[in-house]
């Protein structure tokens, strides 16, 4: 939890820094990462409480991002936000994200999984 903060106040730092300096465009983007990298190292810690489910872990890990990640990206100005269709894209992209990234994950420590009980069975 220390190193999201860390990050946190950092980037947060830097991209106040650029704001005050005239530099709109880098001092959001900086920020909106700050904001992103604290919350997904903050919400691993999710993972790691053994008595809930894989399914009850990814609902409150999704629940977090949706509250973190997607203001962020709405705020980062990285996506043009003149219509609905705008908005549409990025909520898009973050679910696309998302899904993707759960997916990899998911067969990947699952496999780390399997081979580390076929290690301690041997």
């Amino acid at each position: 939890m220390l190193s999201a903060a860390i990050a946190l106040v950092v980037m947060t730092s830097i991209g106040i820094a650029l704001l005050v300096q005239g530099d709109e465009s880098n001092g959001r983007s900086t920020i909106a990462v700050g904001v992103i990298v604290a919350a997904v190292i903050a919400t691993s810690l999710i993972y790691r409480v053994e008595p809930w489910s894989l399914v009850r872990q990814s609902a409150v890990h999704f629940a977090l991002m949706t509250v973190t990640v997607l203001p962020a990206l709405l705020l980062s100005g990285w996506f043009p936000l003149e219509d609905i269709w705008g908005y549409l894209a990025v909520v898009g992209v973050f679910l696309g994200t998302g899904v993707v990234l759960w997916g990899v994950l998911y067969v990947v420590f699952g496999k780390l999984i399997r081979l580390r009980a076929r290690a301690t069975d041997a």
